[in-house]
């Protein structure tokens, strides 16, 4: 299911079979409904029924939106998204309920989850997340194709190079995959297997009209050198997991491998072997996740509107005259359970109390009623235990209760603490006027569920029916400077369109409410006290589109981004020598070495990952040597300035430019924190005394119609394009101006965010 790794993108999906064309999140909603529809009808039609959908911890925030539309799609009802790693620890603990810690090694089709687990009577916290995105079967698979079955077909047949990805062969690529995955699978049981694909199967020609057929000897020893940079980088992900939980692999008792690739034993011995933690097979890799989800589910509050967990507390109160309660724990893995009485009053002495179970008969017989009591029951079977409640007068009488009875359920496992995966945060200005950066809602390793409140401020007015929009940009990550390297997830938008009456008025409040869920999902709602208006996540105001690519479409920006990260490296690297940098430029090869014309989806995809990865380390490395990349960041600036600004800059503004930069390197001799203020400046002035002129602005505007690939919104951009082309043509340079201006507003997040900053609300 390659969709499955396209979700969260606006990628098409071609099913040349059926010659249709869909979108990941219509392919995957029809899977869910013919899954859905093997179940019972009265099953399918119970309104007390809900579904669990598991997806990788590495699945980012558009991902996750993008699967929970799938299931809308597919008619599904209520529905959780459970993440795959916690549904992996519940199915551990139903194989081995016992104490210690372990390592989820998840290595599915096409992501990796790494997971650290700790499990104290039957309840386990999950201590630290990891992962690689793009790492899983399906790339194992296709190192095999591009290293052996692409190089055979070659040698053996006329086929075009890029036989990949041209209309003709395209069938080909995908039955070469196929059969090479087929191949794969037997080395689980086989020491050699042949990677065959019969010339009836293929029922493709080459160029000279020869019958073209697969018949590719694999070997295991060949096969583990293949992939053995892609299992070293998921064993040195699990080390990064294992360092970021503060432990080393003596703290472990073992590895609990999940997952198709799993199966195969010399992966299994490479990984714990490497990591110095024994192995172990307690649980099904093929079907961990599938039972885990199965158990996760009893444990939700399917009545609740975020599908949050069901309380682990309960009590039931006498009601009337009597301040009598008692307490108990709801639910847990323990076959004991404590039942504790809280008296806000007094009572007569003598009073006594009794505890039944209604499923066994078993009785505690009568106690003394007192204000911290406790009695231990005995939870007899797996589900709900209900036992019921006495309550006995001075002379024994019986004190009739509104609530008599206790339901217990005795779970398989629980899990209490889910940490977050990733970083999120909202862009604001720090005052007006001031810098970009990140208001975090929640933190990767903070534990999920999580609620706040956070209060912003708009830094502009707008008026209802306006054009504009105040908005609020989501990122996922934690780079500082500049926050356009984190992962834009996308903006909730309050747009001048999105409410009947009056004016937000600038300085106006904007509360927003935010509730991260167990699966990372995010759910946030604004409200504007001036308006009275309230806008929401899940009611379309957050358009997660923004942030999407298409990656058939894609690789030219792909290059362009690691071009534009590769420079930035060989730029520091000339004053800074810091490993990371050689790690973050080896993480760009496969990005600056994409062929647009030949780049397959995946591969586009992947190199994508790789830049945000170096761009994480290019962020280690600028917190590591400051002092010295603030200075590289003031020389660009300043020398920009004086190579192609001063020229067009009036006598003031090159005073006021010079006076600054000489502020600005003040600033960061002293190590001043206003540094990155007094850079912005120097960059608005720049780009002030650029946009003033024609010449810039003609020339932006074509280099804008070149670059079809920095738009998500298609139609707009066209729109744009088609009208300022006019304008020029017309040369009516103010009003393409005007375009130019609108066209940075709807670039991907990320892109070319300097010449207008769409940050428009401020930290409150």
């Amino acid at each position: 299911m390659l969709f499955k790794r396209l979700m969260g993108t606006s990628t098409p999906v071609h099913l040349s079979a059926v010659n249709l064309t869909m979108t990941p999140e219509e392919c995957s909603a029809e899977v869910l409904k013919v899954l859905f529809g093997y179940m019972p009808e009265e099953i399918r039609n119970d309104p007390d029924i809900g579904t669990v959908i598991t997806v990788p911890a590495a699945f980012n925030q558009m991902q996750k939106d993008a699967t929970m539309q799938a299931a809308s799609m597919a008619g599904l009802g209520k529905v959780a998204l459970m993440q795959e790693p916690v549904a992996a620890v519940m199915s551990v603990m139903r194989a081995r309920n016992t104490d210690g810690m372990f390592l989820i090694y998840d290595l599915g089709g096409g992501t990796l989850d790494i997971a650290i687990a700790e499990s104290i009577g039957g309840r386990v916290n999950l201590l630290s997340h990891g992962g690689i995105a793009m790492c899983g079967g399906r790339d194992f698979d296709r190192v095999i194709v591009d290293n052996v079955v692409r190089p055979w077909l070659l040698d053996n047949f006329n086929l075009p190079e890029d036989f990949s990805v041209n209309p003709s062969f395209r069938s080909l690529f995908r039955l070469a995959i196929w059969a090479t995955e087929r191949a794969k699978i037997e080395l689980s049981a086989r020491e050699d297997s042949v990677i065959s694909l019969s010339e009836t199967e293929a029922r493709i020609r080459d160029l000279n009209g020869n019958e073209i057929y697969l018949d590719i000897p694999l070997k295991r020893d060949a096969y583990d050198k293949l992939i053995a940079e892609r299992v070293g980088e998921s064993i040195e992900s699990a080390r990064e997991t294992l360092n970021k939980a503060g432990l080393s692999p003596h703290d472990l008792d073992r590895i609990v491998f999940v997952g198709g690739p799993t199966n195969y034993k010399s992966l299994r011995d490479k990984v714990a072997f490497e990591l110095g933690i024994p192995g172990n097979t307690d649980v099904n890799p093929m079907t961990a996740v599938a039972e885990g989800a199965s158990l996760f589910a009893e444990s939700i509050d399917w009545s609740s509107q975020n599908r949050s967990r069901k309380n682990t507390r309960g009590q039931i109160s006498s009601g009337g005259g009597l301040a009598l309660s008692f307490n108990y724990i709801a639910r847990t893995p323990d076959v004991k359970a404590k039942i504790a009485v809280q008296l806000a009053g007094q009572v007569a002495s003598g009073s006594e109390f009794q505890v039944d179970c209604v499923d066994t008969g078993w009785t505690s017989g009568r106690l003394p009623l007192k204000h911290g009591a406790t009695i231990n029951v005995t939870l007899t079977k797996t589900g709900d235990n209900t036992f019921k409640v006495f309550v006995f007068d001075s002379v024994g009488g019986p004190i009739a209760l509104e609530q008599d009875k206790i339901v217990i359920t005795r779970t398989a496992a629980s899990v209490d603490a889910i940490p977050a995966s990733h970083s999120v945060g909202i862009e604001v200005l720090e005052k007006l006027g001031g810098r970009p950066v990140l208001d975090y809602l929640v933190r990767s390793g903070d534990s999920l569920p999580k609620k706040g409140k956070k209060i912003f401020k708009a830094a502009e007015s707008l008026k209802s029916g306006a054009s504009g929009s105040l908005n609020l940009n989501l990122w996922e990550g934690e780079i500082e400077d500049p926050i356009s390297d984190n992962r834009n997830i996308g903006v909730l938008k309050i747009s001048g369109s999105d409410f009947d009456d009056g004016v937000i008025p600038a300085g106006a409040d904007l509360e927003c409410e935010y509730e991260i869920l167990d699966s990372g999902n995010i759910n946030i709602e604004v409200s504007v006290p001036s308006i009275g208006g309230t806008f929401h996540s899940g009611k379309n105001f957050y358009s997660r589109q923004e942030g999407q690519l298409d990656y058939t479409a894609a690789a030219v920006m792909v290059v362009e981004e690691g071009e534009r990260t590769l420079n930035r490296i060989d730029e520091i690297n000339e004053v800074v020598d810091n490993p990371k940098l050689d790690q973050a430029r080896q993480k760009l090869e496969s990005a600056v070495s994409l062929n647009p014309e030949e780049a397959e989806t995946e591969k586009s995809q992947e190199a994508m990952e790789k830049v945000f990865e170096a761009r994480k380390l290019l962020a280690q490395v600028r917190k590591e040597h400051l002092k010295e990349v603030r200075q590289i960041d003031l020389d660009g600036v300043v020398s920009f300035f004086n190579k192609h600004i001063r020229q067009h800059a009036r006598p003031s503004e090159a005073s006021a430019f010079d006076n600054l930069a000489k502020t600005a390197q003040r600033s960061l001799d002293r190590n001043d924190k206003d540094f990155e203020n007094h850079l912005d400046e120097l960059k608005g002035k720049n780009l002030d005394i650029l946009w003033r002129q024609d010449w810039f602005v003609v020339e932006r505007f074509k280099w804008m119609v070149s670059s079809p690939h920095m738009f998500a919104d298609k139609h707009r951009f066209e729109e744009l394009a088609q009208n300022g082309t006019q304008l020029m043509r017309s040369d009516d340079i103010e009003k393409l101006r005007a375009v130019v201006a609108q066209l940075s507003m709807i670039q991907i997040g990320g892109l070319d965010n300097e010449m207008f900053d769409v940050a428009n609300i401020i930290r409150g």
